[in-house]
């Protein structure tokens, strides 16, 4: 079931509607628990066994691990918890590409390896509840939070639909104490929420799918070669359209827990305002950066161990990090790449720690990390490593005499489109949209809202799923 589907539109009507009927608060957390079920298994039922297993083992470890009295103990049962997300996970997302990868590898070295065919439908959304139940396991090991508990609380937390398919990666201190006590959405809460549900779907559906998907469409999946101008503009779109896809997900997924009268964090901060990649990494996909920073990067070393340590910490850290994002080795070039930035950043201001420039070289600064981040966006989108080389080459002049691609209209469409989010994106750096929408005329906001929902209503295919769906 996708946000901007008329089925959820039905749904959440009447989730909303049942949380706002005089129960008790357990019969209404066990009314969301079932519905969030049946939310996912709107995607594909058998799938909801996946959910219960990992509830069941984390639940099961983390109450064991803390009763338990010597370290070894304590040790198995965080690991029972890790190796049965990650076996899930590497079963299901990275088994078809280990086994590609071990056949081509047998045959580099002569031996000829016929795999059996390896169809096996990846689960929405696995990576993202794995991350979020493995990181309780952890956090209890680790003695960083305590366990839940009520299993229905904790049960809730992992399959709470509004963050149950592409995040943002809640952690069980932000939501499990949230379902303690009775909530209900005040007047107030209830008009914010709608309202940020509506900016996120005018995102997604006006934005990413009616305006930005086909111009990337046209120079990604096509086979025609692409000069400077198509390979640029291509890029561009898709550096807008994965945003607005992404982005409208987290805020509409916001919106609808604000509407329920629960909090969940920003998951974007206007990344293409970033100066610097460090900088990028605290505004995109937040709640991802705080994970592998708190469960991979700093278990690595971090800091603590020299500049060399760091390094290799920093890189290890984003090459799993574009892992993640699938399961291809393109991926995983992305992910260097943004280490490599970041490593770069980081050896640059050790090297020039006194210098501070000043605002239009900081300026200058924001459009060199966007555009460096634009040529990381060819290898997450191309489907392969010719297509990416392809598309560098053009966008760097290789392509002096390939045939146009992208109309005109289109062309201007994209230029307007990205240079309107830069700009918003920049203006909004230092402010929050609680604090813009709080100082702009009540009738502006409302002229906004009203021209969002016609907008969304009149653009067609709004039934395109959202990228991270398939992550």
């Amino acid at each position: 079931m996708v946000f901007n589907s008329l089925t959820f539109l039905v749904f959440f009507a009447c989730v909303l509607g049942m949380q706002r009927l005089p129960l008790g608060w357990t019969t209404k957390k066990f009314n969301l628990l079932l519905a969030s079920y049946l939310f996912y298994a709107a995607w594909n039922p058998p799938f909801v066994l996946l959910l219960w297993i990992s509830t069941v083992v984390d639940w099961y470890a983390a109450q064991k691990l803390v009763h338990a009295q010597r370290p070894a103990a304590r040790r198995a049962w965080m690991l029972l918890s890790v190796v049965a997300n990650l076996g899930m996970l590497g079963y299901f997302k990275y088994g078809g590409f280990l086994l590609a990868n071990f056949t081509a590898l047998a045959a580099s070295v002569g031996v000829q390896y016929q795999a059996p065919a390896f169809d096996i439908v990846l689960p929405v959304g696995i990576s993202f509840y794995t991350f979020a139940t493995m990181s309780y396991t952890l956090d209890v090991y680790l003695r960083r939070a305590k366990p839940a508990t009520s299993f229905l609380d904790y049960a809730l937390f992992v399959t709470f639909f509004p963050h149950l398919v592409a995040g943002p990666i809640m952690r069980p201190t932000e939501l499990v104490p949230q379902f303690a006590q009775p909530r209900q959405a005040t007047p107030d809460m209830l008009r914010f929420g709608l309202a940020l549900v509506t900016l996120g779907m005018f995102q997604k559906v006006v934005l990413a799918d009616g305006f930005l998907a086909p111009i990337a469409e046209q120079v990604y999946d096509g086979d025609k070669l692409a000069g400077a101008l198509d390979a640029w503009i291509g890029t561009l779109a898709f550096s807008g359209q994965i945003f607005c896809d992404f982005a409208g997900y987290s805020t509409t997924a916001i919106g609808v827990a604000m509407c329920l009268g629960f909090a969940m964090p920003d998951n974007f901060r206007f990344p293409y305002a970033a100066i610097g990649f460090s900088d990028f990494w605290r505004r995109w996909h937040i709640t991802l950066s705080a994970w592998l920073r708190d469960y991979v990067y700093i278990p690595l070393g971090g800091n603590r161990h020299g500049e060399a340590r760091t390094y290799m910490a920093l890189m290890a850290t984003m090459l799993l990090g574009g892992l993640w994002h699938g399961a291809s080795w393109t991926f995983v070039v992305w992910g260097g790449l943004h280490g490599t930035y970041l490593a770069g950043e980081r050896l640059l201001r050790s090297r020039f720690a006194g210098y501070r420039p000043g605002p239009w070289m900081l300026f200058a600064f924001a459009l060199l990390t966007y555009a460096l981040v634009n040529v990381t966006w060819v290898f997450f989108r191309a489907h392969g490593f010719a297509k990416a080389w392809s598309l560098l080459g053009g966008m760097f002049g290789a392509h002096a005499r390939a045939a146009p691609i992208v109309a005109t209209s289109g062309l201007v469409l994209t230029a307007v489109i990205i240079l309107g989010l830069v700009t918003a994106h920049w203006w909004m750096r230092e402010r929050t949209l609680e604090t813009a929408i709080a100082r702009t005329p009540a009738a502006v906001v409302s002229v906004g809202w009203a021209a969002m929902l016609f907008a969304i209503v009149i653009t067609q295919g709004s039934g395109n799923a959202f990228i991270y769906f398939q992550f």
